[in-house]
């Protein structure tokens, strides 16, 4: 199967399975450290009970991105 061919094929696959595609291709090129995983995870939980306590407010996703476009498109 020529490479035009798989890229189509995995682009017709529903979202889920193109995301795990591409989680498995990005790691085959950049190999996990458990490590760097182990902190990633702690700062994840620090975070969610930052915010599970209140001590921090979520901005809505909508809201990070236009400030982003408000502050390139300039």
């Amino acid at each position: 199967m020529k490479t035009g061919e798989l890229i189509d094929e995995v682009a017709s696959l529903p979202i889920e399975e193109r995301a795990r595609v591409v989680d498995t291709l990005l790691r085959s090129l950049n190999t996990p450290d458990s490590a760097i995983d182990a902190v990633w995870l702690e700062t994840a939980q620090h975070r969610l009970a930052e915010l599970r306590q209140g001590h921090v407010k979520a901005i809505p996703g909508e809201a990070v991105f236009e400030r982003i476009r408000q502050q390139y498109n300039k």
